[in-house]
């Protein structure tokens, strides 16, 4: 398991018994999203100190490193690991944008050419898919929008509405037919990925970070809660710190599990469907 956060570091975990395995050391600011290649030999990381590093995962070291002049925030290889799409927040006189980039096959031969740059919304980008055989973009943002790009003419095709506010998170499931969003205007949505029309709705009384689907049943995990300095403010002490599970067809919350003392940040399923990791402040 890779693991990133606010204080620069990245690191590999052993997830069967959670020892640390080692950190990929180099980001000089809070590290956004990370993505692998599809052999998990690759790690690619986004990071506020203006850069995307790509690392070695067997070695820890860093093979390569995109400079931009904005804060990097959502990172995506493609299928097949031969492009990658990297989101850059708004900054000074910049807007947000989406960058597409080539991995070389070797990196030695790795290049930080920009093979297409499209302006994106003023907010920032918060997740990057890959959708329709590397052939579409699906991003969500800040302002509460899932937009469909053209890979090869960096046009909007269509942009939905989904949320009132941040979409944190953005998961497809195993099958590629509909994604999930995650919102802090307490929603989490499942939405068909060709038409971006919802399918279905999750509520909870605090703002949702994240949900995942999971890989072998009909369920919902989200994750999120009430800011630590709101806390104190409010009649409920819990905070809504738990990761919750709900049947993906019934809507129905059946499971809860607590074990962290702020917001929940991320979660996701294993690939087996046997197990779950949750991220928190």
């Amino acid at each position: 398991m890779i693991t990133c956060g606010k204080d620069s570091n990245v690191n590999l975990w052993w997830a069967d018994n959670g020892e640390r395995a080692g950190t990929f050391n180099g980001h000089n600011g809070a590290v956004w999203t990370t993505d692998t290649t599809y052999d998990t030999s690759m790690l690619m990381t986004g990071a506020g100190d203006s850069t995307v590093r790509l690392w070695d995962i067997n070695n820890g070291s860093e093979l390569f490193k995109f400079q931009f002049h904005e804060p990097c925030r959502a990172v995506k290889f493609n299928v097949g690991d031969t492009m990658a799409a990297i989101s850059t927040d708004p900054f000074m006189d910049s807007v947000s944008a989406i960058r597409l980039v080539k991995i070389a096959d070797d990196s030695s031969n790795q290049t930080d050419d920009v093979l297409a740059s499209f302006t994106g919304p003023r907010g920032r980008i918060t997740r990057i898919l890959w959708t329709d055989l590397n052939k579409t973009l699906i991003t969500s943002s800040e302002d509460g929008c899932i937009r469909r790009w053209d890979v090869e003419t960096g046009k909007m095709l269509q942009e939905e509405q989904v949320h009132k506010a941040n979409i944190g998170d953005l998961q497809m499931s195993v099958d590629g037919s509909h994604i999930i969003t995650a919102s802090s205007d307490q929603t989490a949505k499942i939405l068909d990925s060709q038409t971006l029309q919802e399918l279905k709705s999750f509520s909870s009384q605090v703002p949702i970070n994240s949900a995942a689907l999971s890989p072998t049943h009909d369920h919902v995990l989200i994750g999120g809660g009430q800011e630590a300095s709101k806390v104190t403010t409010t009649s409920d002490k819990a905070g809504h710190f738990e990761a919750r599970f709900f049947h993906k067809i019934y809507n129905e919350e059946f499971a809860n599990v607590s074990g962290h003392f702020g917001p929940i940040n991320t979660v996701a399923f294993m690939p087996d469907g046997t197990g779950f990791a949750s991220g928190g402040e």
